[in-house]
């Protein structure tokens, strides 16, 4: 298939392979941080990490949209789900994520509430299409990628006049998260930054020029197939030798610099930066966050229910917190693959595939570093 097969040809990354392993000098380390969960899954998945050299680490970063939805938010949605004539619809993985009292939207709707998953926010639509009667909320979640399609829903809500349809807003925005992670008080030594993909056909190439710029770090915007990570990486690899600091595209096919203008202007006009947001692992964080316009307000799920989201500590053995900061491995965490699995998950970087937990799970790292 055209865009797949070619970027998993066994054969080139082989020879992708022998590139970094002789680029790489010997007597250096090289620390790359994977923003994007997307990318975290196919590093495992396809192997890429056994091909890397020793001196080439990949550190996985706070891209995961289900594993930094705070614990507090999980709760407000609950809080939400209750309420009577209620129906809160969300995707599969956000169900999953535990919330406060040993809790989770799936065991809400085991108690009761009524709590649908949906492929998509259109999913949601059709929902206060057909249920009049009544208050259909959607659960939104997600970076930049998932946000455009959020904005339309609630234009199109507002155009058919859906009064029963609201958006609980938690969609967060990719460069606040990298900004906080290289403004740490405890920073991670890193050389370079994979952008990610999906959000950057969104937000284009430009987005991340503060970084090299700020922080003399090279940023690669790399594809989700195993060739284009390792390109990504070989081409971060170059600039540590060269010592440069820029900002490269390696998906050229479908990303370029100024992103989608038409979705950057829906969702201006649709949504505002929240003065603050909460994050799991990187706190509460200034305009790092969207909410709905006032002029949208019949569509906002916060202010139609007037639930408040506070914040909530993560389970105290889990270090799902530190691994979104980039400070540890999954396999430093005692519960991992113990206690805490994708079939009965602890902290939320096991419920995703994206989140570094569960990609390392599935496809067997803790047994290989083991």
């Amino acid at each position: 298939m055209k865009y797949i097969s070619e970027f998993r040809d066994p054969a080139l990354a082989s020879a992708l392979a022998r590139a970094i392993c002789a680029e790489a000098r010997p007597d250096r380390a090289y620390r790359f941080m994977e923003f994007c969960g997307g990318h975290t899954h196919a590093l495992a998945r396809y192997g890429v990490l056994d091909l890397l050299p020793t001196n080439i680490r990949m550190i996985h970063g706070p891209g995961c949209p289900v594993c930094v939805l705070p614990i507090g938010r999980i709760d407000q949605a609950i809080a939400v789900a209750r309420q009577p004539g209620v129906i809160l619809s969300s995707y599969g993985d956000t169900l999953r994520v535990p919330a406060s009292g040993q809790t989770s939207l799936l065991r809400a709707r085991a108690q009761g509430a009524d709590v649908r998953v949906v492929y998509s926010v259109d999913d949601a639509l059709n929902l206060a299409r057909q249920h009049p009667d009544r208050e259909i909320v959607f659960l939104a979640i997600g970076f930049e990628t998932t946000t455009p399609p959020t904005a339309v829903a609630v234009l199109t809500a507002q155009r058919e006049g859906l009064t029963n349809f609201s958006v609980l807003c938690n969609h967060v925005l990719t460069p606040a998260a990298m900004h906080a992670i290289l403004n740490q008080t405890e920073p991670v030594a890193l050389d370079g930054l994979v952008g990610p993909a999906h959000v950057s056909t969104i937000i284009g190439t430009q987005a991340y020029a503060l970084f090299p710029a700020q922080y003399g770090l090279p940023v690669v915007i790399a594809g989700f197939e195993p060739l284009d990570i390792m390109q990504a990486i070989l081409m971060l690899v170059r600039q540590v030798n060269d010592g440069r600091a820029e900002v490269e595209n390696e998906f050229t096919r479908a990303v370029n610099a100024q992103g989608n203008r038409r979705a950057q202007a829906m969702v201006h006009e649709v949504m505002t930066l929240r003065s603050e947001f909460e994050w799991r692992g990187l706190g509460s964080m200034p305009h790092s966050a969207l909410r709905l316009r006032d002029a949208f307000a019949a569509h906002d799920a916060e202010r139609k229910f007037g639930v408040a989201a506070s914040p909530v500590a993560d389970h105290p053995q889990c270090l799902c917190g530190p691994i979104l900061r980039g400070h540890r491995q999954p396999q430093d965490c005692k519960l991992f693959a113990t206690a805490c699995s994708p079939e009965h998950p602890l902290g939320a970087c096991m419920v995703s595939s994206e989140g570094a937990c569960a990609a390392h799970y599935h496809y067997g790292r803790h047994r290989t570093t083991a």
